[in-house]
């Protein structure tokens, strides 16, 4: 049986991967900082789907955390085949509302957490020669949306070029870039939806659906749904400026997720 690890694993896409990968008949390696959560999830999982379900507390935003989560993705006795890192969040504001230290904790979730886990987890798939990493950044990546997405932006590069320097190795590597999604993500950082307009949401479950497809085709970038992939094809085309425009008057909600 294989085991996947999601980090964020404890609510909505995060969550939506452990769901489905359980069913699956996957074994399951969940991350988060809510112990709590964590273990009442796992139960669930277990009793549901007769799987493995192993609790892992971890604050990616710290360093002992990614350094624990590295050292069981590390540990050849109990290979991952699967690496879901999923762990992000946003911050409420404009650029110098935010304060330095807050941007800094999500550029270490975001690209720090991504570069190390993902390293540890592709160094033991590459010597077995098979595995999968599914990064999850947002379509925030392609416009211009301050320091979350640049760092979704860089999520994308990292990913498509680890993806190239592994094709061959039986390692698949996959940017997954999802629209707004209905999760506890807004919610946490303190930022209101009214303005979104009710097609702009995707279900999270959905989405894994498509994500896993895009990922077994061999694809290294995904954007889960037509609607947004004609948006994004639309933002190829705009200017820079108009849809940095745009962006600010939408307000920071740090985009997408």
């Amino acid at each position: 049986m294989t085991t996947a690890l999601i980090t964020g694993a404890t609510a909505g896409i995060g969550a939506a991967f452990a769901r489905r990968l359980a069913a699956d008949g996957r074994d399951v390696v969940l991350v988060a900082r809510d112990g709590k959560r964590l273990r009442e999830q796992a139960t669930e999982l277990h009793d549901r789907h007769g799987i493995e379900a192993e609790v892992l507390v971890a604050d990616l935003a710290e360093e002992d955390g990614i350094a624990a989560v590295e050292a069981r993705l590390s540990d050849r006795k109990r290979p991952v085949d699967l690496l879901i890192n999923n762990a992000g969040f946003g911050n409420k504001g404009r650029f110098l509302e935010v304060s330095m230290a807050d941007e800094l904790r999500m550029l270490k979730v975001h690209c720090e957490a991504v570069l190390r886990l993902t390293a540890a987890a592709t160094a033991s798939m590459r010597d077995r020669g098979r595995g999968g990493v599914v990064n999850v950044a947002s379509v925030a990546a392609f416009v211009p949306r301050g320091t979350y997405g640049a760092s979704k932006a860089w999520v994308v590069q990292f990913t498509q070029g680890v993806a190239r320097d592994l094709a061959g190795s039986g390692v698949r590597l996959m940017a997954l870039c999802p629209g707004f999604v209905r999760t506890e993500f807004h919610e946490r950082a303190g930022m209101g939806t009214d303005n979104i307009p009710g097609w702009m949401w995707l279900d999270a479950d959905k989405l894994v659906t498509t994500a896993l497809a895009d990922l077994a085709r061999g694809r290294t970038l995904s954007v889960p749904d037509p609607r947004y992939k004609a948006l994004m094809g639309v933002v190829k085309l705009a200017p820079r400026g108009l849809l940095g425009g745009l962006s600010s008057r939408a307000g920071r909600a740090y985009g997408p997720r």
